[in-house]
């Protein structure tokens, strides 16, 4: 594996991603790539089978920041593949998934999964795959909000969230006190996966505002814009659909495994 440190190459394959866009595959990856080609706040590395030409991408968060090899939130990656073959052959011939430690791949493409769960499956790993539905779409104009770090000292995962709130953007609702009451982050693929309201403040359109607000500043920032919600997550999906995301067909796996 080749790993993409050129500017001029990350802006290739950018480029190269972009042309299937439309089709949605890509959406992980190119976010990732974007986040490493403009300072790389999530200390991801892109790598490649081949360059210029590529069966496979494969992004991850470097190896010098795994300092904890049981969790998964931490240790992400998204891959986007051309060929089937070349996956497996990236998968069983580097440490994308290896013995001890957690890991999530994320991805949008039939086969991922068996892929994944054969190879984890032999190195002694247990799998769990999560199928939310990717909703893409590109706001105009929104209200624009502050994000604060306060918010992280309400949530179990401190560590994680606390470096995507300092790392990449994000935001937030505040109340007269100065308490988060509502907040929406992204992940280090540029994903608004990670957001909440708190119960007594449900059901007053929050949410929407929240990825609205954020939507547009990635909008500024060139970003793809797509978040990820389980089908069975009612409010989540009405949020979106008032701000104007749109589902989209097909399925984002979200591969977790953990030593056994």
């Amino acid at each position: 594996m080749l790993i993409l440190r050129c500017p001029a190459q990350l802006q290739l394959l950018e480029e190269t991603l972009r042309k299937s866009l439309d089709n949605h595959p890509v959406l992980q990856v190119l976010g990732t790539v974007m986040m490493v080609a403009r300072g790389n706040p999530a200390s991801h590395e892109v790598l490649v089978d081949s360059w210029p030409h590529f069966g496979v991408v494969l992004t991850r968060l470097r190896p010098e920041e795994h300092r904890d090899p049981r969790d998964y939130y931490i240790n992400q990656l998204a891959v986007f593949y051309r060929d089937e073959g070349a996956l497996r052959a990236l998968l069983r011939g580097t440490e994308a998934v290896a013995h001890a430690r957690a890991f999530q791949i994320l991805g949008l493409q039939e086969g991922l999964e068996e892929a994944v769960r054969e190879v984890a499956s032999a190195r002694g790993l247990k799998v769990e795959t999560i199928r939310p539905a990717p909703w893409p779409r590109v706001p105009s104009t929104f209200p624009l909000l502050t994000p604060r770090e306060s918010l992280v000292e309400m949530n179990r995962s401190r560590a994680f969230l606390l470096r995507l709130v300092r790392t990449l953007p994000s935001a937030c609702l505040l109340d007269s006190r100065g308490r988060p009451v509502s907040w929406s982050l992204l992940d280090g693929q540029s994903c608004m996966r990670h957001g909440y309201t708190v119960p007594a403040w449900r059901g007053r359109g929050l949410t929407g505002i929240m990825v609205a607000t954020l939507g547009r500043e990635l909008h500024a920032r060139g970003f793809p814009i797509y978040g990820a919600v389980l089908p069975h997550n009612t409010a989540s999906l009405r949020a979106l659909c008032a701000v104007g995301f749109v589902p989209q067909p097909g399925t984002l796996y979200m591969i977790l495994g953990t030593p056994e």
